[in-house]
């Protein structure tokens, strides 16, 4: 089963970080966060990767070329121009890569890696840029159940700011400190399943898969949800990239559920 990883964007609100290099880039501990969102579907035996890049591609493709030599032990033979790799630990994977072009929006990029998806079976796509002690099995259990086109993950927001609740007499009766889910409700978590026959309502690289082609599948109820209750993160601000390194550097990431 394919795993599509959307990695094309501009990352414009982590300038800090991506002025020289794409956003999954970005290192979480020694290895960019695309490494652990490919590493979290690795652990449930998904291996076979396609990766939408567009913005500085080039690193990504630069990254995957040396993964060997990152990962193993080297012996460089000069007299017969040979390259010997041991001690692996590199993960079995197969990974394609393709610029989807550096304007192209996020249903575009579906579209244009349309063609190296197996027909009649579904494939898990997700951003380069969010981590989760997901459950993925049970994700594509629930999305088999029900004859859909796409079914999310549903997670509560981070909180971000401290929640206090007054009395009449502007007292405070509870204050709770950034709780989780902000009192808004669930959004996307941005692990999805979906199905080859999504493609039919993508027509242009400018179109957004989350203002144009989501709508449409809401519309003909053809779009579930899977409630995710655990460990859910965004990488969208330099605090969020600093909080994500804290956890990995304090051994307490929760989206590492992998030896």
């Amino acid at each position: 089963m394919k795993v599509v990883i959307l990695a094309g964007g501009l990352g414009t609100r982590l300038s800090e970080e991506t002025l020289l290099k794409p956003k999954p880039m970005v290192e979480i501990g020694p290895k960019p966060i695309l490494w652990h969102i490919m590493k979290i579907f690795y652990s449930f035996g998904f291996n076979d990767f396609i990766i939408c890049g567009g913005y500085k591609v080039n690193i990504i493709k630069e990254f995957f070329n040396n993964y060997l030599l990152y990962t193993h032990d080297v012996t460089f033979d000069y007299s017969n121009s040979k390259v010997s790799y041991t001690n692996p630990i590199a993960e079995n994977w197969k990974v394609s890569i393709v610029d989807t072009g550096l304007d192209t929006n996020t249903a575009g990029r579906i579209k244009r890696i349309s063609s190296l998806l197996n027909d009649n079976e579904p494939f898990f796509f997700t951003y380069g840029d969010g981590l989760a002690d997901i459950n993925l099995n049970e994700l594509l259990k629930l999305h088999k159940k029900n004859d859909g086109l796409a079914t999310l993950t549903a997670v509560e927001p981070p909180g971000r700011f401290g929640i206090v609740n007054l009395n009449t007499e502007n007292q405070v009766e509870t204050f709770s400190e950034k709780p989780t889910g902000d009192r808004r409700g669930r959004i996307n978590g941005g692990f999805f399943v979906l199905e080859k026959e999504i493609i039919k309502y993508i027509e242009k690289d400018n179109q957004s898969f989350e203002y144009d082609v989501l709508p449409q599948i809401v519309k003909q109820n053809k779009l579930f949800a899977y409630n995710h209750n655990g460990f859910w993160r965004p990488m969208d601000t330099v605090r969020d990239l600093e909080n994500l390194k804290s956890l990995w550097n304090q051994n307490n990431a929760p989206w590492k559920i992998w030896d």
